[in-house]
């Protein structure tokens, strides 16, 4: 087993065309950087609970059973990512500004978590990177989880996806990713994602807008700024499991990107 450490960041809400028009300098150093994708697909119904049970589950909900933002115990229990981390003698941490993210992982699974309200603050991802950064400082956790989420809450809900406010957000989650890039970039894989796109005010729906993800993968396992097409939300922790050599799960649907 090598050991290998995995920065993943799940951007709540961010369209690709959002990223890409975002006018942060800092996206084009991030393709640079990257193996990427501008038109991976997310699962349906396009909803932030089912979408990031299915990404740390490499399940669709059809398997895990969650269909809406409340969750339930799965009728037949999968192993996430959090789980075989653990079991692979792993730690974990989560850094997360929407409570109901708690279940993704189950209880024992995370070493260092810290959950911020996204309306206490101004920007609670900015205060969630802070701390992600101060924790991997101190302990260089293998694997660290930071999801961001006012770019959906307070970007597209509020304003509306593709607005200046919404395009704002995503603006300061790139600069949020610069930070950790360039701190822990050169001893950690970094990961971004999507869980999900928005139109209107709203997502949920099978609409391109609303199911269509980027994914951004940077580190020495991947060929820096080449894009590759498609690619599937249920693919990443796959990927991330190769890159730190631990054992997928037997129920995991996706496939590596490498």
């Amino acid at each position: 087993m090598n050991n290998k450490k995995v920065i993943l960041i799940s951007v709540d809400g961010m369209r690709p065309d959002g990223f890409l028009n975002c006018k942060n300098a800092y996206i084009e150093q991030i393709m640079e950087k990257a193996y990427y994708t501008l038109d991976g697909k997310t699962i349906l119904p396009s909803v932030t609970l089912p979408c990031h049970m299915s990404l740390f589950h490499s399940t669709t909900p059809e398997r895990h059973g969650i269909t809406t933002n409340i969750y339930l115990p799965m009728a037949r229990p999968i192993n996430g990512l959090f789980e075989q981390l653990k079991n692979a003698g792993k730690v974990c941490a989560m850094y997360y500004g929407w409570e109901p993210l708690r279940d993704v992982s189950r209880p024992g699974s995370l070493k260092f978590a810290e959950y911020i309200n996204a309306y206490t603050e101004e920007s609670a991802d900015t205060s969630l990177t802070d701390s992600a950064l101060a924790r991997i400082r101190k302990s260089k956790p293998d694997f660290v989880f930071l999801y961001m989420v006012d770019t959906d809450e307070k970007g597209g809900h509020e304003n509306g996806w593709m607005t200046d406010g919404y395009l704002k957000r995503i603006s300061i989650a790139v600069d949020n990713i610069r930070r950790v890039i360039e701190e822990c970039g050169d001893e950690y894989t970094v990961v971004i994602t999507a869980d999900h796109g928005g139109h209107d005010r709203t997502h949920g729906t099978d609409l391109p807008e609303d199911t269509t993800i980027p994914m951004f993968y940077i580190g020495e396992d991947f060929e820096a700024g080449k894009r590759f097409t498609g690619g599937s939300i249920l693919d990443i922790i796959p990927t991330i499991a190769k890159i730190m050599d631990v054992l997928p799960a037997d129920e995991w649907e996706g496939t590596s990107v490498i």
